[in-house]
């Protein structure tokens, strides 16, 4: 296992409802951070179907997992030779849909999959609904990590949870308005030093019908530091490398037996 893994975060604008269109621009995503030596692309949140779009076309957009897109996420990341993270809509058995991310490996298969905890907002409670499991870690070539969703990451407890559980990245697909800035300059930052880990946030740019999204896409590595970040506006591809060796003292020398966890 290498001490580093070189990650994309992929700021780019939405595009609601066109599944295709953003199938195909995940493909073009992909050649391009695999020509740059990229082993994993994280997209923004709910990139295949779009962010902001009614809680009726997330439920007619949803799939039940092992559908048609993961399917088609999977070709890519077969012929682009590297791992992607993509948000999209996931079909519970209600019939309702998760906010929900996947991440598929390299040879095609699922590592791991992520159903938001945390919903933020009207649109969120009234799109989605909440997962009620625990965000768990999974193996990638040979180091664990871990996915959060958007407003998941502001909440030190999730990001503890994965450290604990082994993570030494968390991959976060994200859809971050303007006026949030505090969460690019602030939360991220702090998640990855309290923890000693590489956090990747991965942000729409431009806007929807809805929302006006402020971009900031940020790669931090394990003591806080900016390895790469986007601007506020633009598409834009960011690569770093994250290290993936414990950093910090934090989690050795925290009081367990004071706060119950």
């Amino acid at each position: 296992m290498s001490n580093m893994t070189r990650i994309a975060a992929w700021q780019c604008e939405p595009r609601p409802l066109d599944v295709t269109l953003n199938l195909g621009r995940l493909d073009d995503a992909c050649a391009a951070a695999a020509a740059q030596g990229a082993q994993v692309l994280v997209t923004p949140e709910m990139f295949i179907s779009g962010y902001a779009i009614s809680r009726a076309e997330a439920e007619r957009l949803a799939e039940h997992p092992g559908g048609t897109t993961q399917a088609a996420v999977a070709e890519i990341a077969r012929r682009r030779g590297l791992a992607i993270v993509y948000g999209h809509p996931e079909r519970a058995h209600s019939g309702r849909a998760y906010n929900a991310a996947t991440m598929i490996g390299a040879d095609g298969k699922v590592r791991g999959r992520h159903r938001k905890v945390h919903l933020f907002g009207d649109v969120d409670r009234e799109q989605f609904v909440a997962n009620s499991e625990r965000p768990a870690t999974f193996d990638l070539d040979g180091s664990r990590v871990g996915m959060l969703i958007c407003y998941d990451v502001e909440f030190p407890e999730s990001v503890r949870s994965l450290a604990l559980g082994g993570a030494r990245t968390v991959l976060v697909p994200t859809a971050n308005m303007i006026g949030c800035d505090q969460v690019q300059e602030i939360l991220v930052r702090a998640r990855a030093c309290e923890n000693g880990i590489g956090v990747v946030y991965a942000n729409y740019c431009g806007a929807d019908a809805v929302f006006e999204y402020n971009g900031l896409s940020t790669i931090c590595g394990p003591r806080g530091e900016l390895l790469a970040q986007a601007g506020p506006a633009g598409e834009e591809l960011i690569i770093a490398d994250v290290p993936v060796e414990p950093a910090g003292t934090y989690l050795a020398d925290r009081r367990a037996d004071l706060y119950g966890t």
